[in-house]
């Protein structure tokens, strides 16, 4: 027994070819909604800078895999000061999340004495694609 859409797929595509009115409009696709909408949840941004020994010890490759993990977007580059910072951008408790692993975990081999987190905000859609290092 065929499923209730492909007998709605093939009426329509019957009613095309017969050149006679098609018993279902369709509308065109919308776009698609921000994951806030979706999800119910405010979509954030925070710029990030982490202190210890954070450099040389493959802390943006992890925090990378951990910002993809989670969903999020933004980047991640190492600064002449020997720190690391970047942008987190997604779901407020993804972002939080993200945030409590910069503070305490990080890398295997590194050692983070802080964690700060500036201009926090809530943004309408993503501002990036995907989540990069930055070199």
């Amino acid at each position: 027994m065929a499923s209730s859409g492909v007998v709605a797929f093939v009426v329509v595509v019957l009613g095309l070819l017969s050149n006679e009115p098609a018993l279902h409009s369709v509308s065109p696709v919308s776009a698609p909604m921000p994951r806030s909408a979706m999800s119910g949840e405010d979509l954030i941004s925070v710029d990030y800078e982490v202190f210890g020994k954070v450099q040389g010890v493959f802390f943006r490759k992890y925090t990378q895999a951990e910002a993809k993990k989670l969903g999020l977007v933004g980047w991640v580059r190492n600064t002449e000061a020997g720190t690391v910072q970047g942008q987190l951008q997604g779901q407020r408790s993804k972002v939080e999340k993200m945030q409590d692993w910069l503070k305490s975990t990080g890398s295997p081999k590194s050692h983070i004495t802080k964690a700060e987190f500036k201009k926090e905000k809530t943004i309408e859609g993503l501002e990036h694609s995907s989540f990069n290092v930055v070199k």
